[in-house]
This record gives C-alpha cells, structure tokens and sequence, in this order.
C-alpha cells in the first residue's frame, strides 16, 4: 500500500479548494516492469509525481494511493467522503472487472470520479471488457497510457473551476 500527497504551494488568493484522490488498484505497483506492451515502462511513482506536479500549479490539494487489498481501497473510499473529497481519479486495475464491494463504496458516498485504463480494455480478453464501474463514472479514459491518468486530471480541474 503506498500513499503520496502533495498540496499546492501557490497563491492562496487564486487557490482552489479543493481535494481530489487518485486510487490505483491491484499490480500497479508494478508499473514500468510489468508486461510494458500493455501497461508502457512508465513507473507508478512517475504517474504520481506528473499528477502532483499538476495539481500543484492548479492550486488543488491531491493525494494518491494505492493497494493490492480490496479492503483497503474500500477503506480510502470511505475516508475521503468524510474528508469531504472532491473528485476521484481511480484505476481500480483487475478490481475493474471483479469488485462490487469497492463499486458499492463509490456509489454510496456520491463522490464523483473518473475511471481510468492504461491499455485499451476494449482490445482485450473479454473478460476485460466489462467494468462494474463505468456505468457510474463521469467518464472513461481507456487505452491511452499514463497520459490518461493527466487527461483524467485535466477534466476533474475544468469541473472544479465551474462550481
């Protein structure tokens, strides 16, 4: 299970408050070393650190964690409605295709969030065509590498600066 924050720095004046929490399921502490053809060689701790980076420029409090355990990403989810969470960025990885329990704790704490794929699920085993997420997500970004997790983030900023 690793954990990393990062809060901006910048003018409080123009600062958006806001939090927002990334959740990477299963394996993907493993990014950079496991199968690169589907995943690229782009490392977990190199999505994180671009997201805070980002984050950091737009004034917007982010956290991002990650877990092989269900319970755990289970566990986040409810912390971060009491935290009074904004926006959610998760790639629940194999838990995609698997985990009511972890859709279930989405859906009862109303926290909205993007669901993001480092491969193209649709180009896979079907298995992997079916996500018990999708269907509660504001959107999808599949297929297009770490730079989803960014574009996911872009998205989640345009939302904040219209409310």
């Amino acid at each position: 299970m690793k954990k990393q924050r990062t809060s901006s720095t910048g003018d409080k004046d123009s600062a958006i408050s806001a939090k927002l929490l990334v959740l990477h399921g299963p394996n993907l502490n493993l990014l950079g070393k496991r199968e690169p053809e589907h995943y690229g060689s782009v490392t977990l701790d190199e999505i994180n650190l671009a997201m805070a980076r980002r984050a950091a420029t737009a004034g917007v409090d982010l956290e991002a964690f990650q877990s092989n355990h269900e319970g755990a990403l289970i566990e986040r989810v409810h912390a971060a409605f009491a935290e009074g969470t904004s926006y959610i960025i998760i790639n629940p990885a194999a838990y995609t295709h698997t985990s009511v329990a972890l859709r279930d704790a989405i859906a009862a704490t109303r926290i909205p969030f993007v669901e993001v794929h480092l491969s193209n699920v649709h180009a896979r085993e079907p298995f992997r065509q079916h996500s018990y997420f999708s269907d509660l997500a504001r959107g999808v970004i599949s297929g297009l590498g770490s730079e989803g997790y960014l574009l996911a983030l872009e998205y989640v900023l345009i939302q904040i600066n219209k409310n």
